[in-house]
């Protein structure tokens, strides 16, 4: 693959990532459906994770969590170390343990949900701010309306992995 390729395939899976954001960010958190709004980008980055494996994941996974850092307000400062990580685990899932469809990454998606939302608790149980039982009822809520989103999500990443350049073997 040329690195005119790299950049084009990068570029356009960025570019799919900004309406899922969008959406994330301008739809979904104007909804007064429940007390907490989905989490698209984790998604995102699985979706990509699973597509692109392991390496792909890492470094998609640690952009979107530049992004989450940036732009997001009270967002915890471990987001990048923490998304680049799901992307290395559900790219390790998908290319070792599952398929690379549509059901191993909402099988990646539930477990990266289950982990983000799990050092969110953990920090705040080390703080002393909340009590267990509230989060875990609140995160259970948050994975549960999440994980609808997955097959739209990977749905606009499978339509972007099937157009962009593949790596050549010679």
């Amino acid at each position: 693959m040329t690195r005119h390729d790299f950049l084009v395939k990068w570029g356009v899976y960025a570019l799919a990532l900004l309406p899922i954001w969008f959406f994330e960010g301008y739809f979904l958190t104007r909804l007064p459906v429940t007390a907490v709004q989905p989490m698209l980008l984790p998604l995102a980055v699985v979706a990509v994770a699973v597509l692109e494996g392991c390496v792909g994941g890492v470094g998609f996974g640690l952009g979107v969590g530049l992004l989450c850092a940036c732009f997001y307000p009270g967002m915890e400062e471990w987001m990048p170390l923490g998304l680049a990580l799901v992307g290395l685990g559900a790219g390790l899932l998908a290319q070792y343990v599952l398929r690379q469809n549509l059901w191993g990454c909402l099988v990646c998606a539930l477990l990266a949900l289950a982990f983000v939302d799990g050092v969110r608790i953990l920090l705040r149980l080390a703080w002393g701010e909340y009590a267990l039982g509230p989060m875990l009822r609140l995160t259970g809520m948050e994975i549960g309306c999440s994980l609808p989103f997955v097959i739209p999500v990977y749905a606009v990443f499978l339509w972007v992995y099937r157009r962009v350049p593949k790596r050549t073997h010679f």
